[in-house]
Protein backbone atom coordinates (compact mmCIF):
# COMPACT_ATOMS: atom_id res chain seq x y z
CA UNK A 1 0.00 0.00 0.00
CA UNK A 2 1.22 3.38 -1.17
CA UNK A 3 1.20 6.30 1.48
CA UNK A 4 1.04 8.99 -0.71
CA UNK A 5 -2.42 7.17 -1.80
CA UNK A 6 -3.71 6.98 1.50
CA UNK A 7 -3.09 11.11 2.53
CA UNK A 8 -4.69 11.46 -1.11
CA UNK A 9 -7.89 9.31 0.27
CA UNK A 10 -7.78 11.30 3.88
CA UNK A 11 -7.64 14.40 1.98
CA UNK A 12 -10.33 13.42 -0.45
CA UNK A 13 -12.72 12.03 2.60
CA UNK A 14 -12.33 15.64 4.73
CA UNK A 15 -12.89 17.48 1.46
CA UNK A 16 -16.22 15.77 1.00
CA UNK A 17 -17.48 15.69 4.35
CA UNK A 18 -19.15 18.54 5.78
CA UNK A 19 -17.98 20.26 9.34
CA UNK A 20 -20.16 18.27 12.59
CA UNK A 21 -19.88 19.89 16.15
CA UNK A 22 -17.64 16.87 17.08
CA UNK A 23 -14.31 15.39 16.79
CA UNK A 24 -14.90 12.75 14.20
CA UNK A 25 -12.85 9.62 14.09
CA UNK A 26 -11.10 8.17 11.00
CA UNK A 27 -11.60 4.12 10.89
CA UNK A 28 -10.07 1.52 9.04
CA UNK A 29 -11.94 -1.27 7.22
CA UNK A 30 -9.83 -4.25 5.52
CA UNK A 31 -12.32 -7.12 4.16
CA UNK A 32 -10.82 -10.44 3.94
CA UNK A 33 -11.25 -13.11 2.10
CA UNK A 34 -10.70 -16.91 1.38
CA UNK A 35 -10.10 -17.71 5.24
CA UNK A 36 -11.36 -20.21 6.81
CA UNK A 37 -12.28 -19.18 9.90
CA UNK A 38 -12.70 -22.64 11.23
CA UNK A 39 -9.49 -23.46 11.11
CA UNK A 40 -7.49 -21.97 14.92
CA UNK A 41 -4.31 -21.02 12.90
CA UNK A 42 -6.87 -19.07 10.26
CA UNK A 43 -8.03 -16.72 12.74
CA UNK A 44 -6.70 -13.27 13.13
CA UNK A 45 -6.32 -11.75 16.58
CA UNK A 46 -3.20 -9.75 17.29
CA UNK A 47 -1.92 -6.82 18.84
CA UNK A 48 0.00 -4.04 17.18
CA UNK A 49 1.71 -0.63 18.87
CA UNK A 50 1.41 1.93 16.33
CA UNK A 51 3.60 4.44 15.69
CA UNK A 52 1.47 7.11 17.03
CA UNK A 53 -2.00 7.10 19.15
CA UNK A 54 -5.67 7.07 17.46
CA UNK A 55 -6.35 10.28 18.92
CA UNK A 56 -8.22 9.55 22.35
CA UNK A 57 -6.75 8.19 25.54
CA UNK A 58 -6.84 4.62 26.09
CA UNK A 59 -8.40 4.16 29.94
CA UNK A 60 -6.18 1.06 31.12
CA UNK A 61 -7.11 -0.88 34.99
CA UNK A 62 -4.97 -2.18 37.21
CA UNK A 63 -6.22 -5.50 38.89
CA UNK A 64 -3.25 -5.85 41.33
CA UNK A 65 -2.04 -7.28 44.58
CA UNK A 66 -0.23 -5.60 47.20
CA UNK A 67 3.42 -5.55 45.08
CA UNK A 68 2.81 -3.68 43.03
CA UNK A 69 -0.08 -0.78 44.34
CA UNK A 70 1.78 2.02 44.87
CA UNK A 71 3.12 2.07 41.32
CA UNK A 72 -0.26 0.77 40.10
CA UNK A 73 -2.29 3.86 41.59
CA UNK A 74 0.03 6.33 40.48
CA UNK A 75 -0.31 5.36 36.82
CA UNK A 76 -3.44 3.86 35.74
CA UNK A 77 -7.16 5.10 35.41
CA UNK A 78 -8.39 2.81 37.69
CA UNK A 79 -6.99 0.23 40.51
CA UNK A 80 -8.23 -2.54 41.92
CA UNK A 81 -6.87 -4.49 44.58
CA UNK A 82 -7.53 -8.15 44.67
CA UNK A 83 -9.45 -7.80 48.29
CA UNK A 84 -12.39 -5.48 46.41
CA UNK A 85 -12.85 -8.15 43.86
CA UNK A 86 -15.70 -9.73 45.45
CA UNK A 87 -17.30 -6.00 45.53
CA UNK A 88 -17.82 -6.08 42.36
CA UNK A 89 -21.42 -8.05 41.35
CA UNK A 90 -22.41 -8.76 37.82
CA UNK A 91 -23.61 -5.23 37.26
CA UNK A 92 -20.60 -3.24 38.41
CA UNK A 93 -18.57 -5.84 36.82
CA UNK A 94 -19.98 -5.26 33.25
CA UNK A 95 -20.27 -1.42 33.92
CA UNK A 96 -16.05 -1.60 34.91
CA UNK A 97 -15.63 -3.89 31.71
CA UNK A 98 -17.35 -1.78 29.84
CA UNK A 99 -15.67 1.71 30.61
CA UNK A 100 -11.52 0.77 30.37
CA UNK A 101 -10.34 -0.29 27.02
CA UNK A 102 -7.50 -2.65 28.36
CA UNK A 103 -6.89 -4.49 31.82
CA UNK A 104 -3.38 -5.19 33.25
CA UNK A 105 -3.12 -8.29 36.20
CA UNK A 106 -0.48 -9.30 38.26
CA UNK A 107 0.58 -12.83 37.05
CA UNK A 108 0.14 -14.13 40.62
CA UNK A 109 -3.26 -13.47 41.09
CA UNK A 110 -4.53 -14.37 37.43
CA UNK A 111 -6.74 -17.33 39.36
CA UNK A 112 -8.41 -14.61 41.38
CA UNK A 113 -8.89 -12.10 38.16
CA UNK A 114 -10.40 -15.29 36.31
CA UNK A 115 -13.10 -15.94 38.83
CA UNK A 116 -14.50 -12.63 39.82
CA UNK A 117 -14.18 -10.67 36.15
CA UNK A 118 -13.76 -13.35 33.50
CA UNK A 119 -17.14 -14.12 32.42
CA UNK A 120 -17.36 -10.12 31.78
CA UNK A 121 -14.39 -9.73 30.30
CA UNK A 122 -13.89 -12.58 28.12
CA UNK A 123 -17.36 -11.61 25.92
CA UNK A 124 -15.55 -8.43 25.16
CA UNK A 125 -12.14 -9.44 24.36
CA UNK A 126 -10.73 -7.61 27.20
CA UNK A 127 -9.28 -10.43 29.48
CA UNK A 128 -5.82 -9.11 30.71
CA UNK A 129 -3.53 -10.45 28.07
CA UNK A 130 0.09 -11.53 28.04
CA UNK A 131 0.37 -11.29 24.36
CA UNK A 132 -0.27 -6.91 24.94
CA UNK A 133 1.61 -7.11 27.81
CA UNK A 134 -1.01 -7.17 30.32
CA UNK A 135 -0.25 -9.91 33.14
CA UNK A 136 2.95 -8.37 34.18
CA UNK A 137 5.03 -9.83 37.59
CA UNK A 138 4.42 -9.26 41.03
CA UNK A 139 7.70 -7.33 41.02
CA UNK A 140 10.38 -5.56 38.53
CA UNK A 141 7.02 -4.61 35.84
CA UNK A 142 7.60 -1.11 34.45
CA UNK A 143 4.00 -0.13 34.79
CA UNK A 144 4.38 3.59 33.55
CA UNK A 145 6.41 2.17 30.17
CA UNK A 146 3.41 -0.55 30.05
CA UNK A 147 0.54 2.30 30.15
CA UNK A 148 2.81 4.44 27.52
CA UNK A 149 2.99 1.72 25.12
CA UNK A 150 -1.04 0.91 25.65
CA UNK A 151 -1.79 4.39 24.55
CA UNK A 152 -0.75 3.18 21.16
CA UNK A 153 -1.49 -0.12 21.13
CA UNK A 154 -4.90 -1.49 19.22
CA UNK A 155 -6.22 -4.95 19.35
CA UNK A 156 -6.66 -6.48 15.46
CA UNK A 157 -9.09 -9.66 15.33
CA UNK A 158 -11.24 -11.25 13.05
CA UNK A 159 -12.18 -14.80 13.99
CA UNK A 160 -16.29 -14.92 13.36
CA UNK A 161 -16.30 -12.44 10.26
CA UNK A 162 -13.91 -11.76 7.44
CA UNK A 163 -14.31 -7.96 8.47
CA UNK A 164 -11.83 -5.95 10.57
CA UNK A 165 -12.81 -2.25 11.79
CA UNK A 166 -10.91 -0.08 13.51
CA UNK A 167 -10.19 3.54 15.03
CA UNK A 168 -6.70 4.75 13.75
CA UNK A 169 -6.85 8.76 14.25
CA UNK A 170 -9.25 11.71 14.31
CA UNK A 171 -10.12 13.97 11.42
CA UNK A 172 -8.00 16.56 13.40
CA UNK A 173 -4.69 14.53 13.49
CA UNK A 174 -2.09 15.37 11.14
CA UNK A 175 -2.50 13.44 7.91
CA UNK A 176 0.61 11.82 8.55
CA UNK A 177 0.19 10.19 11.44
CA UNK A 178 -3.19 8.64 10.43
CA UNK A 179 -0.95 7.99 7.16
CA UNK A 180 1.35 5.82 9.19
CA UNK A 181 -1.01 4.10 11.06
CA UNK A 182 -2.73 2.65 7.94
CA UNK A 183 0.23 1.68 6.57
CA UNK A 184 1.63 -0.17 9.80
CA UNK A 185 -1.96 -2.24 10.31
CA UNK A 186 -2.00 -3.27 6.74
CA UNK A 187 1.81 -4.14 7.10
CA UNK A 188 1.06 -6.11 10.47
CA UNK A 189 -1.99 -7.84 9.01
CA UNK A 190 -0.61 -9.54 5.97
CA UNK A 191 1.77 -11.22 8.10
CA UNK A 192 -0.64 -12.73 10.04
CA UNK A 193 -2.55 -14.50 7.32
CA UNK A 194 -1.60 -17.51 5.13
CA UNK A 195 -1.52 -15.85 1.83
CA UNK A 196 -0.66 -12.59 3.11
CA UNK A 197 -2.62 -9.67 0.58
CA UNK A 198 -4.06 -11.87 -1.61
CA UNK A 199 -6.24 -12.49 1.51
CA UNK A 200 -7.35 -8.86 1.58
CA UNK A 201 -10.39 -8.19 -0.30
CA UNK A 202 -10.67 -4.46 0.48
CA UNK A 203 -9.64 -1.60 2.36
CA UNK A 204 -12.08 1.79 3.37
CA UNK A 205 -11.37 3.94 5.43
CA UNK A 206 -14.06 6.65 6.58
CA UNK A 207 -14.87 9.02 9.26
CA UNK A 208 -17.21 8.57 12.03
CA UNK A 209 -20.18 10.49 9.91
CA UNK A 210 -19.03 9.99 6.11
CA UNK A 211 -19.44 6.96 3.72
CA UNK A 212 -16.28 4.63 3.70
CA UNK A 213 -13.73 5.97 1.13
CA UNK A 214 -11.86 2.70 -1.16
CA UNK A 215 -8.47 3.05 -0.96
CA UNK A 216 -5.88 1.00 -3.66
CA UNK A 217 -3.99 -2.00 -2.71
Amino acid sequence: MNKDSVLKALEQLKKDSPQRKFKQSVDLIISLKDLDFKKPEQQIEFFATLHHTTGKKTKVCGLIGPELKDEAVSVFDLVLMQDDFAKYDKSKAKKLANQYDFFVAQANIMTKVASAFGRYLGVRGKMPNPKAGCVVPPKGANLKALYDRLQKTVKISARKIPLIQLRIGTEEMPAEQVADNVIFIYDQLIHHMPGERNNIRDVFIKLTMSKPLKLDK
